[in-house]
Formats: structure tokens, sequence, C-alpha cells
């Protein structure tokens, strides 16, 4: 089938940051992207509130920083205390600057987010995006997929032909329900208050970082968000209704140990279920679940919507190549075995963090916590790694993150692999015989040292910003071969 068969190369259906950061990623390659979104505008109270370095990257890649950076603040860290106040677990963010080229932790205002990536959206003149439309049925082809959908002004049904659909529709999606995938529940269901307060005095005297509050009873965080911002996460006790919860003696008996009534504004408050699942299967056909719709963490790490940014990084530049040079299951196949183990490590690691905050669990929440000599338990930024894919495992360098480069005149090496992968090498490059685009140290003396790093004399680097192998073998051809082999038809 021709491109002229198909009403679009993708349709995504949900435009929350997930949905968006996809669809720029798609447009950035010249494929055209259907948006379907059930809600008729951006959502304007607060829901995420955090993302990180390897986040941030991802949002370099497709444009928004310079209209994000300003309305951002960075996050210091998180300490878990007991019902003394004595600390029990200290996880600091230092503010130095990453691999990743940017701060470990920010602080942000969704609705800021989800304006800044639809408004890069309309620089794409492939994208189209209709709000108020509802997707009420999908069928998978061999050759291609249908979208059945209702605009929910006017009644009317349409329908689109598609090469791919993607599901960016949230905790209760629509696409995994039509994929008929199952959940895999991993142990963690509670029920918390969420409260999002806006100061009204400056003399409040909060913390400046996150604290995780670790009782047994009543288990509650505190978040500095952006500007006069704050939010308590307060567990609900079993079988106490919202409604019980939320009557002012009980709130404010509760929350009146930091702010009183007449200090601050609620700008929303409402119950959530936290939960830890997977769905079995993230792909049938040529559909794919992406975000919420394919796993749920426990907030106590922040990662929720992480962990949907890096879904979309990971499969944009697969449907890519796909859209492009046919249609490659083993390829597409990668998407969940190389996201869901990466997934799992975050998951676990916040169910730990959840029993901690419910006084269940001990201090280990993950291998790299340690002791410092005055006897502090500390935390480090758990890391998990690319789960196994595309490329040899055995691959020393495989799966590992290229770090972010200014190369020239403060130009990002970045740009250079945003669509395609690049082979970069210290041999000598004999660019027609290569079917990838190859870069030698001569010619960016800034990649010398990388290579040093990594310890080696070539490397494969996808759009992702992750490695796809190394090798020190003179042979360039068999190497980008090997490469070729694995991504396309």
């Amino acid at each position: 089938m021709t491109n002229k068969d198909f009403d679009f190369d993708v349709v995504i259906v949900g435009l929350g940051p997930t949905g968006g950061t996809l669809a720029n990623l798609l447009a950035m390659n010249n494929l055209s992207v259907l948006i379907l979104e059930r809600e008729s505008g951006i959502y304007n109270l607060p829901r995420a509130v955090h993302f990180d370095d390897e986040v941030m990257r991802i949002f370099q890649t497709i444009g928004i920083t310079k209209t994000i950076a300003k309305k951002l603040i960075i996050n210091k860290g998180t300490k878990f205390l007991d019902e003394n106040d004595n600390l029990i677990l200290d996880w600091p963010r230092p503010k130095v600057i990453t691999e990743n080229g940017w701060y470990p932790s920010y602080r942000f205002h969704q609705p800021d987010l989800e304006r800044s990536i639809r408004q890069r959206l309309k620089i794409f003149k492939t994208v189209v995006t209709l709000q108020n439309s509802e997707v009420f049925k999908i069928i998978n082809k061999k050759n291609f997929s249908v979208v059945h959908y209702k605009d929910l002004k006017t009644e009317e049904i349409f329908s689109v032909k598609s090469k791919y659909i993607v599901g960016c529709d949230g905790a209760n999606s629509f696409i995994r329900n039509e994929i008929k995938t199952e959940m895999e529940h991993l142990g963690f269901e509670q029920r918390w208050a969420v409260i999002d307060l806006i100061l009204k005095t400056k003399k409040i005297n909060l913390p400046d970082r996150t604290i995780q509050y670790c009782n047994s009873v009543r288990p509650a965080t505190y978040c500095r968000n952006v500007g006069k911002r704050r939010r308590w996460e307060i567990a609900l006790k079993e079988n106490e209704s919202a409604e019980k919860f939320f009557e002012d003696k009980t709130f404010w008996s509760f929350l009146s140990q930091w702010v009183l009534p007449h200090e601050v504004e609620i700008e929303r408050k409402t119950v959530y279920t936290f939960q830890s699942a997977i769905a079995k299967k993230w792909r049938k056909g040529r559909s794919f679940l992406v975000g919420d719709s394919a796993h749920l963490t426990p907030p106590f790490m922040g990662q929720g919507m992480c962990a949907g940014i890096r879904d979309a990084s990971n499969l944009a530049w697969k449907i890519n190549i796909c859209c492009k040079n046919g249609h490659n299951e083993r390829l597409l196949d990668s998407y969940q075995s190389e996201r869901s183990s990466n997934v799992r490590d975050y998951i676990n690691t916040a169910m730990k963090m959840g029993e901690l905050l419910n006084s269940i669990g001990g201090t280990k929440v993950s291998d790299t916590v340690y002791v410092q000599q005055d006897g502090t338990i500390k935390m480090n930024s758990i890391k998990p790694a690319l789960g196994k894919g595309l490329g040899d495992i055995k691959d020393k360098n495989r799966g590992k993150i290229f770090p972010s480069l200014k190369i020239g005149i403060n130009k990002d090496f970045d740009s250079l692999f945003s669509c395609n992968s690049i082979l970069i090498t210290n041999k000598k490059i004999n660019q027609k015989q290569l079917k990838i685009k190859a870069y030698n140290v001569s010619k960016i003396p800034e990649i010398e040292n990388v290579l040093k790093y990594f310890n080696t004399s070539s490397l494969i680097i996808r759009p992702d910003r992750f490695i796809f192998g190394s090798s020190d073998k003179n042979n360039l051809e068999k190497f980008s071969e090997s490469y070729l082999k694995e991504t396309y038809i």
C-alpha cells in the first residue's frame, strides 16, 4: 500500500504530555499525525508535578525547553521522616548537570507544560488535532488500521485509515480495552487524598523540598511546587470516605499542623487510587499503548509521567522507520521488551517507598541506598537499564545513555541524531559504503573523549539517545549492517 492509501501515518488517542510529546517526535520525522482528544481544552488544574533530566532532554529534542524553563523550579530532593520528625532516609537531588545535560529533577505545573507542547505542535503542517473527539472503535488489519470516532459537539461519526494507532489515553484506556490485554497487578493499591493549595502569604515556614511523613495510621507527602503552589497527599484510612475526610473538621485538623485556612487558597482536592500495574501486552498488530495506558506507578518517585515520556521517545523512532521502510515486527516488538523492565524497576522502587511511608518496610528501598559515616541513610537516584531488545545484550555499551554534548559554537550534538541513528568512530570512514550517517572524531573532536570513556573505537547511537552497540573492529560496513538488519526489513 502507498501513502495515498492512508489518511495519516499515525493516529494518537489522547493529548496529555505523553501524547503531545509523541506527536512532536513523529512530526519531526515528517510523519502525518492525527491527534484525537476527548476533552475540549487543557485541564487547567495541577496533576503531574515532577520530571527528571532524561525527560528534560526529550523536551529539548522537541524544542520546548526555552519556553518551559522559566516556569520550572529545580527540585532539591526528598526526605523521609518518622512520626517524631526524625530523618529515616534522605534522597537528595544535587544541583549538578547530569550526563543528559540537565539538572536531575524539576518541579512544574502541568497546564504550563501542556501549553508549550501544544504550541510546538502548531509549527507542523502534518499534524491535525481534533478535540471533543471520542474514539469508539478501532480495527487492526495486516497492512493498516482504522479508527472510528465521534465529534462530541455535533454527534457526527468519522473514520480514518492509518498505519498505526497509539493509545495515550490514560489509566482508563479505551485502546487498552480494545486490544484486550490484562493488567498485571504488582501489589500496591491505596486511596490517597490529593490537595493542591496556593499560598496567600510568603511568611509561612514550609520545607523547600519534598517530605514523606512516614506513619502507619496516616502517612502523608508534602511537595514544594512552582510559585506559591504546594501539594499534600494524604492516605485515607480503610473504608474512610472522601466526603468524610474532606469535611472541614477532619481536613483541617490534619492540615493545620502546616497551614491555616486563612493562609491558603484551595485550588483542588480529590482522591486518587495509587496503583502498581503493568499491561501484559503493550501492542497488538498496529496498535500500541504508551504511558498510563500501559503501566501505573505509585507517585512516590514522581516517575509516572516520566515513564510515559520515555515510552514515547522509544517508540517514535521505531514507528518512523516502519512508516518509511515497511512494517517490521521485530523492531516494533522491541518497544515493550526494552521499556517494560525499566518501568517495572521504577514501580518496584516506588512500592518500597510506599511501604516505608506506611511504616511497614525498611529503608532498603533500592540498591542505591547507603549509610554515611555520620549514620545518615541516603539514597542515590536509580537509573534502570534499557531492557533486552535491539543490539547485542553482551555488548558492554549496549543500552547505555549517550551523554549530551556541545560541539562547535555551543551546538547540541543531539541535533545530529534526533531523527535517525548515527555512527561515530575514530576509524577511517567511507560514507558511500555505509548505509548509516557516520561522523569521525577528526571532524568533531568533542566526541573523541566520549569514545575513550566507553573504551571503544565506534558507537552507533539511536535517536532516543541510547547506544545500539559498540565495536573496535575496522569493518564499519559490517558494524552498520548489524544495526540495519535489526531495524530495517
